[in-house]
């Protein structure tokens, strides 16, 4: 039985990723979700009380492993600036991935005060990444920097989704150049 709640709760969210990253947040509904996993709506209560709901628990599930892939490249990098360089690309790169999508268009809504603290939190920890390479390159103030060099990662993410004119490519490596010679000083 516990088996069967899993596997019904795993198809939910997987339901809630496709329909966050088709059709963004007023895509994703009960009568949605429903219909997607083949379940009733009345079950899809069952699981979920609420719409943030469903939006914390994807946060909780999917955001650990954006934020894994993206830490083991700046594990990978050599040098603080090379740290840096990856962490900035490896977003970008990510930017096209179903739980990427899913976590902007979650970003982007209307959420309750729970479902927004845990975004905020998990956006904090990604930050968190990077403050040790901006230590290390000498800056004076490296929380603040990792703040604003996620700014950065986050205006190159929305360029990316819009489908600007630019290549994605080019946007990367555009905001590479610009976090690079930022944090530079």
């Amino acid at each position: 039985m516990a088996e069967h709640r899993s596997m019904q709760r795993a198809a939910l969210l997987d339901a809630a990723r496709s329909l966050l990253s088709e059709g963004g947040t007023e895509a994703l509904t009960f009568p949605a979700l429903a219909e997607r996993t083949g379940l009733a709506r009345s079950s899809v209560y069952e699981y979920f009380r609420s719409r943030a709901a469903v939006v914390e628990e994807l946060c909780e599930v999917d955001f650990p492993v954006w934020a894994a892939d993206v830490s083991a490249a700046m594990e990978r990098a050599e040098t603080p600036e090379a740290k840096v360089e990856a962490y900035v690309r490896r977003q970008l790169e990510l930017v096209g991935d179903r739980r990427h999508r899913a976590v902007v268009a979650i970003s982007a809504s209307e959420l309750d005060a729970g479902a927004r603290e845990k975004i905020r939190a998990a956006h904090g920890g990604l930050v968190a990444m990077i403050v040790e390479a901006l230590a290390e390159m000498g800056h004076a103030q490296p929380r603040l920097a990792a703040m604003l060099l996620q700014g950065v990662v986050d205006a190159a993410v929305r360029r990316i989704e819009l489908g600007a004119a630019e290549e994605p490519g080019a946007i990367t490596d555009a905001a590479v150049s610009m976090a690079l010679r930022g944090v530079r000083g």
